[in-house]
């Protein structure tokens, strides 16, 4: 596993990588002090597993580190570590890309279950936020993306009913605008599920997961007849 860590403290730094050198099956650390030295060692690296990226870095402002990261690395899973979880700063790192939310007061073992998590395909917020948004607000602490398509088609990417809706809604020519009013949710939770519709589909872009959709069978080709 090859996980990049992006923070300007190098004492924090140095006490993580001892933390991510506990999960198994080892681990190759990668460090950064800054946004800038975070994306060039993204692009020298693309066998990445996960980014780890600090909010507040030098040289550049924390969102729009997450918003580059995205636009350069659509597949690569970005975690957000912060020494803040004020719900509008976690609700901007969600509309900007990111699949996790872990503060810097957590502990190791919070940390290492929450990189597993989006490791495999879900998305983490911390519990203390869920509880202070309150029912309803569209912030999963946990989006685990089950085997709809696995079990006896090995050959098919592994997506959620709610992620096969958004990727209909996305052949359709909708935006994201749309299809969070469609299946009422936020653009921040649509941006998350086509995040993780890109890693199933081996995607980069929205074309590429039409056309990898329709090549699977998980959606019609336009004009096609209801069986």
């Amino acid at each position: 596993m090859k996980i990049l860590l992006a923070d300007d403290h190098a004492l924090f730094r140095e006490g993580l990588r001892h933390v991510l050198q506990g999960m198994e099956g080892g681990v190759e650390i990668l460090q950064a002090a800054t946004c800038a030295e975070a994306l060039d060692i993204a692009a020298l690296h693309p066998d990445l597993d996960v980014a780890l990226l600090d909010l507040n870095m030098p040289g550049m402002d924390g969102f729009a580190a997450v918003r580059a990261f995205r636009e350069r690395f659509p597949i690569l899973p970005l975690v957000v570590l912060s020494a803040s979880d004020a719900r509008q700063v976690v609700q901007k790192v969600l509309d900007e890309g990111a699949l996790g939310f872990i503060p810097k007061s957590s502990s190791a073992q919070v940390m290492i279950s929450a990189l597993r998590l989006v490791l495999s395909g879900g998305v983490y917020l911390p519990p203390l936020l869920l509880d202070q948004s309150g029912a309803g607000g569209g912030w999963p602490a946990a989006v685990p993306l089950p085997s709809l398509h696995a079990s006896g088609n090995a050959g098919l990417p592994c997506l959620t009913e709610r992620q096969l809706e958004v990727l209909t809604l996305l052949a359709e020519g909708k935006p994201n605008k749309l299809i969070a009013r469609a299946i009422n949710v936020t653009e921040g939770t649509v941006k998350i599920h086509l995040a993780a519709v890109f890693r199933a589909l081996n995607v980069s872009n929205r074309t590429e997961a039409v056309i990898a959709a329709r090549r699977f069978g998980l959606i019609r080709p336009p004009g096609a007849a209801e069986e």
